[in-house]
């Protein structure tokens, strides 16, 4: 089979799990996610099997967006509900600085990854190290937080017979970006503490929430052989881009490797292209680049073959 699922992870499996139930029910060997999504959390996580496993790298490019709950007044080790409280305090922002604070992050922020990360430093990741008590130097990564919508904002009682106070929010984001670390950043700022008691992914690249299939649903139409059917392109995952026929002599030369000479076509700014056969048949992504006698096309990856 080759394609993608979207799948809707449910809480308490790792995206590693949710590939092993797919290996396992999809009787297949070629299989891998397009981005870890932690274990607490639910959503989207696009599955790709077969040749499509190729488009992999690019899915994980694409930005994301997420439904997440802000609790503040105490702050944890691993930035989310799941981890020792390291330090408590009261609230005492209103909701109006609230609001201001989380809109203050959207926009170029230089964010530290957390310890409890797959991220690996010497080989190691850092969530082993972390387990052990450990932890090491890290190196703050760009990331981009393109909009954020606060839904609302409200208290509720928390623990030690304190009042606390949570924010849910929507937030569209690059790839990198740990939501877990946002939130606590976001305490941070606020200076009494804050952590995620929440998240869902609600989009990862063009895959959304309302399309995605629940593993209950994936064991059914793989029984019923009807799995295959409801795969997804990988040709899908680059309807933004140009496309080029070929015809059946360049056909072959592409496919062995060789440059095209374009000559007179004209083509958009980006690099990449989407390349079909005369046949309509997807072959995969070309890259456009100039010589001194106007655009070339090269084999950027094959997804026929």
């Amino acid at each position: 089979m080759n394609g993608i699922i979207n799948v809707l992870k449910p809480a308490g499996m790792t995206s590693f799990d949710v590939v092993g139930f797919l290996r396992k029910v999809a009787g297949q060997k070629k299989i891998g996610h397009t981005g870890t999504l932690d274990p607490s959390a639910v959503g989207v996580l696009p599955i790709c099997l077969g040749n499509a496993t190729r488009a992999i790298e690019f899915i994980i490019d694409k930005d994301k967006v997420y439904r997440a709950e802000l609790t503040l007044g105490w702050a944890t080790d691993t930035q989310d509900s799941s981890g020792n409280i390291i330090y408590s305090r009261e609230v005492e922002a209103g909701n109006d600085r609230i609001e201001e604070v989380i809109m203050s992050f959207v926009g170029d922020i230089d964010q530290l990854p957390p310890m409890y990360s797959a991220i690996k430093i010497d080989g190691k990741k850092l969530y082993d190290i972390a387990r052990q008590g450990g932890t090491v130097e890290r190196q703050p990564r760009r990331i981009r937080i393109f909009d954020i919508k606060i839904i609302r904002i409200w208290e509720e009682p928390g623990p030690e017979k304190r009042m606390v106070k949570k924010a849910l929010f929507d937030v569209h984001c690059s790839k990198g970006t740990y939501i877990r670390t946002l939130c606590h950043d976001m305490g941070e700022k606020l200076g009494c503490g804050g952590h995620m008691s929440f998240l869902v992914r609600t989009r990862a690249g063009k895959y959304s929430l309302d399309t995605a299939l629940t593993l209950e649903e994936i064991r059914e139409l793989a029984a019923g052989g009807r799995l295959e059917n409801r795969l997804i392109p990988a040709e899908t995952v680059f309807e933004d881009l140009e496309s080029i026929r070929l015809g059946s002599k360049d056909t072959f030369k592409y496919c062995n490797g060789v440059w095209l000479q374009l000559n007179n076509e004209n083509f958009d700014t980006k690099p990449f292209i989407r390349v079909y056969d005369n046949n309509e048949n997807f072959l995969g992504i070309g890259e456009l680049f100039h010589n001194g006698q106007g655009t070339c096309l090269k084999s950027k990856k094959f997804f026929s073959i």
